[in-house]
């Protein structure tokens, strides 16, 4: 099982990791906030493909064809918890290394979208003043490091609760 999870975890993280080095490194001051974030969340989907697919290697070359839920659920948050992992350690090293005015361009991103939606000025200015406070704690790694896992984690432990499910068998295909 070891070996399953390094491999398919580190080729979800690997798939992640890379998406946030090529949208920082080439798009992070003209990419749209939320088309950012929709490529960033498709990297992730793409990512945790590979989540499925090593649960279902565990079970038929590893498991003789059968696997429990729970066994399932288990190798599949392994692949998750690496993948994530991956991804928040590249994350925080990009970031704290390269002085990142990442939250500075977010911040901004948001405003624009309030005042385009017609936003009043008190939303606006509370908007704003929230802004600030979160940006003063996502220099705190551990609380950068918690929203960062937020990101990724929920969907890969989504992820896992499906394929725990659909790939639970207790006979063998071939017994059937």
């Amino acid at each position: 099982m070891k070996k399953n999870v390094l491999v398919y975890g580190t080729i979800g993280g690997l798939i992640t990791a890379l998406w946030i080095l090529i949208a920082m490194v080439l798009f992070s001051h003209e990419m749209d906030m939320t088309y950012g974030m929709i490529l960033g969340y498709t990297s992730m989907l793409i990512a945790n493909i590979f989540l499925i697919v090593g649960v279902k290697n565990y079970r038929d070359k590893y498991n003789g064809g059968v696997i429990t839920f729970g066994k399932a659920f288990k190798v599949g948050i392994l692949i998750a918890l690496l993948a994530s992992t991956i991804y928040v350690v590249t994350w925080l090293i990009y970031y704290y290394s390269t002085n990142s005015d990442f939250m500075a361009v977010y911040a901004d991103s948001m405003q624009k979208q309030l005042i385009e939606s017609g936003a009043s000025a008190a939303e606006i200015s509370k908007q704003g003043k929230e802004m600030k406070e979160f940006m003063i704690m996502y220099q705190n790694p551990f609380f950068n490091a918690a929203v960062t896992y937020m990101e990724i984690l929920p969907m890969g432990i989504l992820f896992t609760l499906i394929t725990a499910i659909v790939m639970r068998r207790k006979v063998p295909k071939e017994a059937r």
